[in-house]
């Protein structure tokens, strides 16, 4: 696997940029708290790696991923920049490569890993959302999950 670097000049510039709250991520979050559900957002679940899922359940063990169509190389949306176009190639197959490893280590630890793309519908998406909590509650015997 070839491992990607930034220069400091280049982290220092990514690092402006924030990691949560984006519109998608924002959609999904009015969406399930409109139908009554309650989550933590952006929090550490793991000690393996330091992914932070943008949504958490941690009774159920439901982590929820919201990824961004550029950024995590959605087959779909993902045109790569004209200038340094290798560069951000190699990039953006490393973020996916990475992903594969945080949701690897997180199945192993016992999480469900749901992932969505920024262009999803919030409530496709929060049906899903509902339907592995509905299905975490009739294991465990909680009545609707919430």
């Amino acid at each position: 696997m070839e491992q990607w670097e930034a220069d400091d000049a280049r982290r220092r510039h990514m690092a402006r940029f924030g990691r949560r709250d984006t519109a998608p991520e924002l959609a999904l979050r009015r969406e399930l708290h409109r139908r009554g559900r309650r989550f933590f957002v952006d929090r550490q679940v793991s000690r393996r790696c330091r992914v932070r899922p943008d949504l958490v359940f941690p009774r159920a063990r439901i982590a929820v991923f919201v990824d961004g169509c550029f950024w995590h190389h959605c087959e779909e949306h993902t045109h790569l920049p004209k200038a340094n176009a290798e560069l951000w190639r190699r990039k953006l197959l490393a973020n996916r490569e990475r992903d594969a490893r945080n949701q690897a280590i997180l199945t192993t630890e016992g999480w469900r890993v749901l992932r969505s793309w920024e262009h999803d519908d919030p409530a496709a998406v929060a049906d899903r959302v509902e339907d592995e909590l509905d299905r975490w509650a009739a294991i465990v015997g909680r009545p609707e999950g919430r």
